[in-house]
């Protein structure tokens, strides 16, 4: 994990001349990821992760700063990507979904949500849907 950037620090550069965070235009494939920040009681410090890089994540004591720290770090690993060639990965928010997927469940957990859709008068599809949607 990384740790919070001191002003001026040359691997990241996230603060403007006073040492705050400055922002930024978007100039990587990195600004449509997907970024969280929460709080670690293990590290005592906030964390922030980017789903597109599961294995990059920043440690900061203010949850700003671990926001800007992730996106930041993502920025450079997808130009060190660029730069040797590698594809990085394609944001999530940018990726085209169909709307299908398969779920394999046990017989009798078929059977059980048939039912319940029949005794409800939507279809199984309907059903699973709903459920998946937290409804």
């Amino acid at each position: 994990m990384f740790k919070t950037p001191w002003p001026g620090d040359p691997r990241v550069n996230i603060q403007d001349k006073g040492g705050k965070a400055a922002g930024g235009a978007i100039v990587s494939v990195a600004d449509h990821y997907t970024y969280r920040v929460h709080w670690s009681a293990e590290d005592g410090e906030y964390v922030g992760t980017v789903a597109e890089l599961p294995s990059v994540s920043w440690l900061a004591e203010d949850r700003l700063e671990a926001f800007i720290g992730i996106q930041r770090v993502a920025e450079e690993i997808v130009a060190d990507m660029e730069a040797s060639g590698e594809t990085p990965p394609v944001a999530i928010a940018d990726r085209h979904y169909s709307g299908k997927f398969q779920v394999r469940v046990p017989e009798e957990v078929h059977r059980r949500l048939a039912i319940r859709a029949a005794e409800q008068g939507v279809s199984l599809n309907a059903l699973a849907s709903s459920r998946l949607a937290g409804a």
